[in-house]
């Protein structure tokens, strides 16, 4: 039986936004804190209105030993996420988005990594390495200030000084290309993928995210152990629901795979382990 303190403990705030505790470690995934009815800023004058409620509003937020943060865009780091973060925590990013952070907002110690780099947190007996990994937003050419750089990430928890323990890859806001099949390679056997789905559609019919068929293709094509469906319902530009993803996985024989956590909920991971156990 694997020891308590390896389990990994995820609470899905909404959106992409994933609260993550590991031993001693507490990591926020890009937090979008807006409410019912606010606008997120997507970029190039174009706004969304937000169409749930946060399980948790930012001043509610632990203690956080780093915020991994895909891209800047306003449903991924909002305004309530701008003025109620604590500004000194370590903000693990794109350059793109580091530069702005840090120049812009005062967070100082936001860190650009370039695809492969890599950065480390530690906490009493805890750490976790954190992997910037390919992502598109986009399939051609787009300006910056439409959609702006993304990345995924890999993270692995583990005891400060010891073995790698789980493995949680996240997509970011990418669509399915055959770059991402690198990342198999890299880090085969992932214990859970966090997947950024809603086949969001900008003006013009723009598909910027992987829809339900798309994130499901990733998911076999990755392999890991567990697949949490997240960014699917919040906001009006999403336009594949989340049960168009869960028909696809079931199809392709990933069912038993698929961790069940809607928003407010926590899902407790066991590495290497046969199940996940909701609270």
């Amino acid at each position: 039986m694997a020891a308590f303190d390896d389990a990994l403990d995820l609470h899905f705030i909404g959106t992409a936004t994933v609260l993550l505790r590991y031993g001693d470690l507490t990591l926020l995934t890009d937090p979008n804190f807006l409410h019912r009815g606010e606008a997120a800023h997507l970029g190039y004058g174009l706004v969304s209105r937000r169409v749930t409620e946060p399980a948790l509003d930012v001043g509610e937020l632990p203690r956080l030993d780093a915020v991994v943060l895909s891209h800047l865009h306003g449903d991924h780091w909002d305004r309530r996420a701008r003025r109620g973060l604590d500004r000194s925590v370590p903000i693990a990013t794109t350059p793109h988005a580091a530069r702005r952070l840090s120049a812009r907002q005062g967070f100082r110690r936001a860190g650009g990594l370039r695809t492969w780099e890599s950065g480390v947190f530690r906490r009493g007996g805890s750490q976790v390495r954190v992997t910037a990994l390919p992502g598109r937003h986009a399939l051609r050419p787009v300006p910056r200030r439409m959609l702006p750089p993304v990345m995924g990430a890999m993270l692995e928890f583990g005891p400060t000084g010891g073995p790698v323990r789980q493995r949680l890859y996240l997509s970011g806001d990418t669509l399915l290309y055959d770059g991402l099949d690198e990342i198999g390679r890299r880090f085969p056997a992932a214990d859970v993928a966090v997947l950024h789905l809603g086949g969001t559609r900008l003006p013009g019919g723009f598909v910027v995210t992987m829809d339900g068929a798309e994130g499901a293709e990733l998911a076999r094509r990755l392999d890991p152990g567990r697949v949490l469906p997240v960014h699917y319902d919040d906001y009006r530009v999403f336009r594949s629901p989340l049960g168009d993803f869960l028909t696809e996985a079931r199809r392709l024989g990933l069912a038993e795979r698929l961790v069940h956590c809607p928003r407010g909920q926590h899902a407790r991971l066991l590495p290497h382990a046969d199940r996940a156990t909701l609270r």
